[in-house]
């Protein structure tokens, strides 16, 4: 007997019931795009005093400017590292804590304990682990003769601030890879190990082809958080700096905007990157899509 389809009487209760989510998505994500597509063919001073219709001129300064391109190629290299890094280690994790142990249960709530820290806060737990003076984890690169100083070289700042970010975004993923690992039956896993299968290629030819609709749904989403949600990381530890080496596309949108007052500038890069974004996200559910197996 299939499971029972819910149906509804009249239009009012599942209106109802969609009504808040659909307000908080009209209010906080289209009309602010809507806002953000309008303000990027204007130019505007920065206390919105006078204003200009330029039509494209904002979208042709962008393009023409070198600091964008290299800022493109940072957010390229950060988010690749972010999302490959984090969701690596969630993987790994997530496949340890999948085993019947003493206190299983405890060590997988200290696993998810760090989602719950804001982006700011994960800077700033980095900013005093990896400070090249002060920092515990900085002297014990010192000790191994590793140089490390992120205040002063792009490679370590960059190394830094992709540490930080995905170890925010870990617990995510390793929610997901660990919900979908116990959710794969037991008995074709025993079935391949009588077979002679050992672990690594259980994990490799069975488990893992069957964790991929998780794989591709977090791989889409640690792509959009690399792109979008790492603002505060970048701002607590870096600022973009040292020498851009750290500045990404949304930290640019702001340091244009709110910093340098470039109103109707940021708000075309603003655009430009909802497209990127939603450029990636259409390009990886047709091609990507195609290898996972439901």
């Amino acid at each position: 007997m299939g499971p029972e389809r819910v149906t509804f009487r009249g239009w009012l209760l599942p209106l109802a019931l969609l009504t808040p989510q659909l307000a908080v998505v009209g209010l906080f994500f289209y009309w602010p795009a809507v806002q953000a597509v309008g303000q990027s063919f204007l130019a505007q001073d920065a206390f919105g005093l006078s204003t200009e219709f330029v039509w494209f001129e904002n979208y042709r300064a962008l393009f023409s400017d070198p600091a964008y391109y290299d800022a493109l190629g940072v957010t390229a290299v950060f988010s690749a590292a972010v999302a490959g890094l984090s969701l690596g280690i969630a993987l790994l994790l997530a496949a340890m804590a999948d085993r019947e142990i003493r206190g299983g249960g405890l060590y997988r709530t200290l696993l998810i304990w760090p989602y719950a820290v804001a982006p700011a806060v994960a800077g700033v737990l980095f900013g005093f682990l990896f400070q090249p003076s002060l920092g515990i984890v900085a002297q014990l690169l010192r000790d191994l003769g590793i140089a490390w100083n992120p205040l002063l070289d792009g490679t370590d700042a960059l190394v830094l601030v992709v540490l930080a970010a995905a170890w925010k975004q870990i617990s995510y993923n390793f929610l997901f890879f660990l919900a979908g690992l116990q959710a794969i039956p037991r008995s074709v896993i025993e079935a391949a190990a009588i077979d002679g299968a050992g672990p690594a290629r259980r994990f490799w030819t069975i488990v893992f082809p069957l964790l991929s609709p998780t794989t591709f749904f977090l791989l889409v989403v640690n792509v959009v958080y690399a792109f979008c949600e790492t603002f505060g990381i970048i701002d607590v530890l870096t600022a973009g700096g040292p020498g851009r080496s750290t500045q990404t596309l949304v930290y640019k949108v702001y340091q244009d905007g709110r910093i340098g007052a470039d109103l109707g500038g940021s708000a075309a890069q603003s655009v430009v990157l909802m497209a990127i974004v939603i450029g990636l996200t259409a390009i990886q559910f047709r091609y990507v899509e195609r290898r996972v197996a439901y």
